[in-house]
């Protein structure tokens, strides 16, 4: 029986890489597929598969799809309305040119929490074409620190959708996420971005490619929030998710009434409603947004989303399937007769999907359904799974290669060949992944 289990989820997981890889075709169906496949292996009725898919599919959108949702509006706002331009340049000017490295980390770090990583590393490129021209440094020295701290914010710092997914799969809190999120982010951001940016560009000289896309810049003459009020907005959802488990810490069972609309306000989906309306107001309305451009806005902002949504349910199914057939608990029985680190395999099998197929969000969310029937078997306290939720999305940052769209972003936007975007790009995000599964091992063993 067990043979049979672990034959068919290692089929499954071919299946899955065979149709990203070989046939191209979408994640989200090619997870759906290798899922039915897993249950068809297994011996599952027709029906109880169909009933799995339906109720993974389900249980894992009713929670991540409001929250992604949520969060791809309030980042569209913060875009829209140039608020990312406006702390940039605020912190720019702050630092100076010759303490870029620093500006332009911290802005990343900021700026990715509300908003994707593509959409964040487009909007700030102009930066730093305007600081390598007006210094004649290599265009790396500014952009390896800002795309660290871009990819550390982006994987680490919810509500970004990929720590919530897997969150979401392997029940863990958000609040711890974000505590030790920042706490790993932070120096991993100054090792793999400032201090390997620093040296990378020293052997690869980049300047501005020749064909420049154009350069959005805030109209000057139309009133721009300022910057502590973008800058509170941002960390607003964050201080309340927090709040809400610092709450639950302390005073498990809440009777006092204050502390009750306290932990309300700080659960995910009511902080990121209040943070989303506080932003289309303050940020829109109040500096002239019509009600139809914030309406655009917000649909625009939702279309990225969804496919991330999307794949997230599937691997919700994936992980739904390993339960219901029985092959969940049957790798849950291997891990812990052959007594493997947890944090340690949570790290490697992120990272072999993300070099297999490329996608940072299908390694997070397939490794995270591999793990779940484990970490149930396990019993983990909260700040445990939040540090494995950390070492999945460290081990699915790490190493971005050819097969990945973000190796082709970073080398068409720097006007680099595969070579050196080689040596830039996919070492800082091994560094990243390194450094950041250093740290976690460190607090693993104190927590």
């Amino acid at each position: 029986m067990e043979s049979a289990l672990l034959l068919a989820f290692a089929f499954g997981i071919g299946i899955l890489l065979t149709l990203i890889l070989v046939l191209r075709l979408n994640a989200f169906i090619a997870l759906l597929i290798s899922s039915i496949s897993v249950g068809l292996l297994a011996g599952m009725p027709v029906q109880q598969i169909i009933d799995t898919v339906i109720a993974g599919m389900g249980g894992t959108l009713g929670y991540v799809a409001i929250i992604i949702g949520l969060g791809a509006i309030f980042g569209g706002i913060l875009e829209h309305t140039g608020a990312t331009q406006i702390l940039s340049r605020f912190l720019l000017d702050k630092f100076g040119p010759e303490k870029a490295q620093i500006a332009l980390a911290i802005s990343g770090f900021l700026i990715a929490i509300p908003v994707f990583f593509d959409v964040a590393f487009i909007i700030l490129i102009p930066v730093l074409y305007a600081l390598q021209k007006q210094t004649s440094k290599s265009l790396l020295y500014y952009a390896i620190p800002l795309l660290a701290s871009l990819a550390v914010t982006h994987a680490f710092i919810p509500p970004t959708p990929g720590p919530i997914a897997v969150a979401d799969i392997i029940g863990a809190d958000l609040g711890w996420i974000i505590l030790f999120g920042f706490v790993v982010g932070l120096p991993t951001t100054l090792i793999a971005g400032i201090v390997y940016g620093s040296f990378i560009s020293k052997k690869i000289f980049v300047s501005v490619p020749d064909t420049l896309l154009p350069a959005a810049h805030p109209d000057s003459a139309t009133p721009r929030p300022p910057v502590g009020l973008v800058l509170s907005l941002i960390l607003f959802p964050l201080l309340l998710i927090v709040m809400n488990t610092v709450i639950k810490a302390v005073y498990p069972d809440v009777e006092n009434t204050s502390l009750a609309i306290l932990q309300f306000a700080g659960h995910p989906i009511i902080a990121l409603i209040l943070s989303t309306l506080l932003a289309i107001y303050l940020l829109g309305t109040r500096y002239g947004a019509t009600k139809d451009q914030l309406q655009e806005v917000s649909m625009k902002a939702l279309q990225p989303a969804g496919i991330i949504i999307l794949i997230t349910g599937a691997g919700g199914v994936f992980k739904q399937m390993l339960v219901e057939t029985g092959a969940g608990k049957m790798l849950a029985e291997q891990f812990i007769a052959f007594d493997i680190m947890p944090l340690l395999a949570a790290f490697s099998v992120a990272l072999i999907l993300r070099l297999l197929q490329g996608s940072a969000t299908v390694a997070m969310i397939t490794a995270a359904g591999i793990m779940q029937p484990i970490l149930v078997a396990l019993n983990l306290p909260d700040t445990h799974l939040a540090l494995i939720v950390l070492s999945i999305a460290a081990g699915a940052s790490g190493f971005s290669h050819l097969n990945d769209s973000g190796f082709w972003l970073v080398s068409r936007y720097l006007g680099m060949n595969e070579i050196d975007t080689l040596k830039s790009w996919t070492v800082m995000t091994g560094i990243l992944a390194i450094v950041a599964l250093i740290i976690l091992l460190i607090l693993w063993n104190f927590m």
